[in-house]
């Protein structure tokens, strides 16, 4: 098939899961384009099957804000008349699912039918999407949307809750390439500049806005260290992030704390990392939590959202409600105080995320495609 991918290019949850999963239908032979306004994070171009196209849009006086959506309709339009494109897949509702119909509408005024699935990953129906302003254009969208996934049942529930749907919504997880992590056997060397022999490493790794409760991660570690010794690593960048380090100087941990900023290194920190932090307010899916357990780390997290989905109580790690701190701190440490412990728990982290292998997802991808191209005959 030649598929087109229309995705965010940022370092979000939502473009990772699009361009990883264009390379992986690369790899499986499909031709993929993908369509957006810069190059995605981890789009490797080393691929044949795999094309990058730039969407522009001209700045006119004219515009206060520069509509982006009708230079990506125009966009996808040639573009599936150049290349000859089977297949649409927009992830997000808005404005991705909203230009990719204005797209099909204009393809077929010339004749050109062409399916397009759309995929939801969160913020797209519970936070953007809801706002009044972008509702009815949000559920028009899906409505017209040939296949309609999400990426957990809670987010196929919200969605239905919040909006008027009345097509039927499949739930595809979100997924890891497991092939790609290998341990390192030098990891044991360079593990000593995040900290000591004897300390554990904790991670928390986000976009630092309030809805993941970075306030929560500083108390939870501040409550840890005080009985396991420990450093905390805070990889991301956000609104949140002035905050956390106020907390931390105002709980004297500041030197136990390390800022990254966005890090190129996930995968390095996480290999050294010992007990993974996601305390969120909310989680469509909780794509960091599955790529901690992936690399063995065990997950203490709130039980919204979808992540009761991903981090199994008592095996990946510990659900607690949404602020409780305090019943947090303690399953971390029961989890850190006892090496046999940990190991089980690191351990079950891995088998767990194994079912949300690459390989084992995709092929559910590929199945609703042909399923969209079927109805589009």
């Amino acid at each position: 098939m030649r598929i087109a991918i229309v995705c965010y290019p940022t370092f979000g949850g939502s473009g990772v899961v699009a361009t990883e999963l264009g390379l992986e239908l690369a790899r499986r032979g499909h031709e993929i384009h993908f369509i957006t306004y810069s190059q995605p994070v981890r789009l490797a171009l080393l691929n044949p099957n795999v094309h990058y196209h730039e969407v522009n849009v001209p700045e006119y006086p004219l515009f206060h804000y520069q509509p982006y959506e009708l230079a990506l309709s125009s966009k996808l339009v040639d573009m599936v008349k150049l290349y000859k494109i089977d297949l649409l897949h927009v992830h997000y509702a808005i404005p991705h699912a909203y230009a990719g119909y204005m797209a099909k509408q204009m393809l077929k005024a010339e004749g050109i039918k062409i399916p397009m699935v759309t995929t939801l990953h969160g913020t797209d129906i519970t936070l953007v999407g809801n706002h009044p302003f972008y509702k009815p254009a949000v559920s028009f969208s899906i409505n017209k949307s040939d296949v309609v996934t999400s990426v957990s049942q809670n987010l196929k529930d919200e969605t239905y809750k919040l909006f008027n749907i009345k097509r039927e919504i499949h739930v595809i997880p979100n997924f890891i390439e497991l092939d790609k992590i290998k341990i390192d056997s030098t990891i044991a060397c360079h593990r000593s500049v995040m900290a000591d022999a004897n300390e554990k490493i904790i991670t928390h790794i986000s976009n630092f806005r309030k809805v993941k409760r970075i306030p929560d991660v500083i108390e939870i570690f501040y409550k840890i260290q005080q009985q396991i010794p420990s450093k905390l690593m805070m990889v991301g960048d956000g609104p949140e992030k002035e905050v956390a380090e106020n907390l931390c100087q105002k709980l004297g941990i500041f030197e136990k704390v390390i800022f990254f900023g966005n890090s190129n290194e996930i995968d390095k920190i996480l290999s050294y990392t010992d007990l993974f932090l996601l305390p969120s307010e909310t989680e469509s899916f909780g794509l960091a939590a599955l790529e901690a357990m992936a690399w063995g780390v065990p997950v203490i997290s709130s039980n919204s959202g979808g992540l009761p989905e991903v981090n199994f109580e008592g095996i990946s790690g510990y659900l607690s409600d949404v602020g409780n701190t305090d019943e947090m701190a303690q399953n971390a440490i029961k989890i850190l105080k006892d090496d046999a412990i940990l190991a089980k728990f690191k351990e079950n982290a891995l088998s767990v995320a194994k079912q949300f292998d690459i390989k084992n997802i995709v092929p559910l991808y590929e199945d609703l495609y042909k399923e969209a191209l079927r109805k589009n005959i």
